[in-house]
């Protein structure tokens, strides 16, 4: 029987690195050459026979140490994790666990030990599911949360399904009365007509060829659902095409991308991304001229902005977010180093939260992340009436913002120093994962910190963090 080769470049490093000794000045007292060396430390070359004996002379090394048994071991752990569901069914190939396992065994135990966690604690819910007499098989992500990962994942922009929605744009004749040009492209390419709806936004009946869009509701918010409407009519193929791709667990989700996939389309069209980059870039990304000239509400327009990242035509990398009163995230994205917490609410430190005591005013805010990056924040709730007087009103607020260094291409901030550090406020992306120590807003303490309590006095917080 052949006998095996051993490579264990990362325990020869760690023993380098522990008797802080040069590869040259470790070479030496090896008896090796340096560039052999560097060979064996990247498993490039099998460790001799010579070097065990060095090592165990010179420097006292167990040698039992340098047994391949740990990393075959990982390599066999690891391939049965990868045989969970939740990786898919393209395991990484054989030859990539054992690299994975021979040049960075720390990171193959973390890996390990944090999918064992996981099975863990899916063994724990599925006992609670039984002890409540609940199906054990529903600790899937659920429909809402896939479908928000699909486009956060996708940086938001979804080219062949913007560039479809510019096409059609040019084709309907759209960015004047948008409500009578998509009026009159339905009756013409469809055959339908578009009559006020008493119990619906939007209603669609394709055996009498009709479309009920509520006469009541702004005559942007029209023109988005008969642009919706037709983005189902004439781009389905596209749209599951998309969906195939995807990979959802559920049909729940699926159907709920589809929805998001149109409404995509529907932003797309009445914004199409080269007129309204020109314009954006124009106008100085001001909201309120976009909206006029584009006949789109101030939240389309903020959404659309923070979309532009088409490939050679990129605009400002922008952040969006739209909060309703509790503070819970409803729309979320980000161009931008900074991301939002995946679950609850946003930092209550940000101006986004005080802009439903500001009615129909812009707030800006100068920020800053505790990784000491700082943005520029436009805030601004978009309160929508409901169409009655005991009709209930959809109250939110939204924020768009940019890292700092591209503030001066907005005109909010023409006269705002943006370089005075002490106009920045301090704010973080949720409690559980910000680390500042004495914030007087923090809700609950972080995951990751060490907690004293003094029962012997009363600070701002009834614990210490760090």
């Amino acid at each position: 029987m052949a006998t095996q080769k051993l490579y264990a470049g990362v325990k020869i490093r760690e023993t380098r690195l522990k008797l802080a000794l040069t590869q040259k000045a470790f070479a030496a007292k090896l008896g090796v050459s340096l560039s052999y060396l560097n060979q064996m430390e990247n498993n490039h070359r099998p460790i001799s026979a010579g070097v065990v004996l060095s090592l165990a002379q010179e420097f006292g090394f167990d040698v039992m140490q340098l047994s391949v048994r740990e990393a075959d071991r990982m390599v066999v752990d690891m391939r049965e994790a990868m045989a969970d569901p939740v990786f898919g069914a393209d395991p990484p190939p054989l030859a990539e666990l054992q690299l994975v396992a021979s040049n960075a065994p720390a990171l193959a135990r973390a890996f390990l030990t944090l999918h064992r966690s996981h099975r863990q604690t899916l063994d724990r819910l599925a006992s609670v599911n039984d002890a409540l007499g609940q199906d054990s098989t529903a600790l899937t992500p659920l429909p809402w949360e896939e479908v928000r990962d699909f486009f956060h994942y996708c940086d938001n922009y979804i080219d062949s399904v913007d560039r479809a929605a510019e096409q059609f744009s040019r084709q309907a004749r759209l960015g004047g009365d948008n409500v009578l040009a998509l009026r009159n492209y339905l009756s013409r390419q469809h055959g339908i007509d578009v009559v006020d709806s008493p119990d619906a936004l939007r209603r669609f009946s394709p055996g009498q060829n009709r479309l009920a869009i509520d006469q009541r509701a702004a005559r942007a918010t029209q023109a988005f659902q008969m642009a919706h409407q037709i983005a189902l009519i004439e781009h389905n193929a596209l749209f599951e095409a998309t969906l195939d791709l995807a990979r959802f667990q559920s049909d729940e989700a699926r159907a709920i991308c589809k929805i998001g996939l149109a409404n995509y389309f529907a932003g797309a069209a009445l914004l199409p991304y080269a007129a309204f980059l020109d314009a954006a870039r124009t106008l100085r990304h001001d909201l309120d001229l976009l909206a006029e000239k584009f006949s789109a509400s101030i939240e389309q327009v903020a959404h659309r902005l923070s979309t532009l990242q088409r490939n050679g035509a990129k605009g400002v990398p922008f952040f969006f977010v739209r909060v309703d009163q509790a503070g819970t995230i409803t729309k979320r994205h980000s161009a931008t180093a900074l991301q939002f917490a995946r679950f609850g609410g946003a930092c209550p430190l940000w101006n986004v939260h005080r802009a439903f005591e500001t009615p129909n005013r812009y707030l800006r805010q100068l920020a800053q992340t505790p990784d000491g990056l700082r943005y520029f924040s436009l805030a601004k709730d978009i309160s929508k009436q409901g169409g009655a007087f005991h009709a209930p009103k959809q109250r939110f607020a939204i924020a768009l913002g940019c890292a700092v260094e591209h503030a001066n291409q907005l005109t909010y901030t023409d006269d705002m120093d943006l370089t005075n550090s002490a106009a920045f406020e301090p704010i973080g992306i949720s409690c559980r994962i910000c680390p500042r120590p004495d914030c007087h807003q923090r809700a609950v303490p972080p995951l990751d910190q060490k907690l004293a309590v003094d029962h012997s006095s009363h600070r701002i917080l009834p614990y210490q963090i760090g």
